[in-house]
C-alpha cells in the first residue's frame, strides 16, 4: 500500500498533535503554568481542553473527509495558542539563559506549525456537498 504524498504530512501533523495532547494529560503542571492568567476558568481546565482539542484535531486530520476542516482548525488552533507561548517567555525571563532563549525560540515555531496545517487544508481537496467545487466523474 502506499501513502500518498499529502497522507503524509497529515500523518505527520497528526503524529505531533498526538504527541503534544499526551503531554498535556501526562505533564499537566507544565502547561498550567504558562495558560495565560486573563483566562476564565482554572489553568487546569485549558491544559486538558487544548490536549482535547489536540487529539481531535489529530482525528480529523487522519480521516480525508474531514481533513481540510481539521487542517483549517488545527491552523486555527495553532494562532490561539501563541499567547501561552509568550506568557512561557514572560515567565522565563528571569531563569537562566538557556531556559529563557529555549522560550523565546518557541515563539516563532508557531508560524510552521501554522503553515503545515495550512499546506495541508489547501491540498485537500474539498468533499462534495461542502460547499466546494464537485470533483469531475471518472468516465467508463
Amino acid at each position: 500500500m502506499t501513502v500518498k504524498r499529502e497522507d503524509r504530512w497529515a500523518i505527520g501533523l497528526a503524529a505531533l498533535l498526538v504527541i503534544t495532547a499526551a503531554a498535556h494529560f501526562s505533564l499537566p503542571s507544565e502547561f498550567d503554568a504558562i495558560v495565560p492568567r486573563v483566562l476564565p476558568q482554572s489553568r487546569r481546565f485549558w491544559t486538558l481542553a487544548s490536549g482535547v482539542i489536540e487529539l481531535s484535531l489529530a482525528i480529523g486530520l487522519l480521516v480525508p473527509r474531514t481533513r481540510r476542516v481539521s487542517a483549517t482548525s488545527t491552523a486555527i488552533f495553532f494562532a490561539l495558542v501563541f499567547p501561552a507561548n509568550v506568557q512561557m517567555a514572560f515567565d522565563w525571563r528571569s531563569r537562566p539563559a538557556p531556559e529563557f532563549v529555549a522560550a523565546v525560540l518557541r515563539l516563532p515555531l508557531q508560524i510552521p506549525l501554522i503553515w503545515w496545517a495550512w499546506r495541508i487544508r489547501n491540498r485537500t481537496t474539498k468533499p462534495s456537498g461542502m460547499g466546494g467545487a464537485k470533483q469531475p466523474r471518472e468516465r467508463a
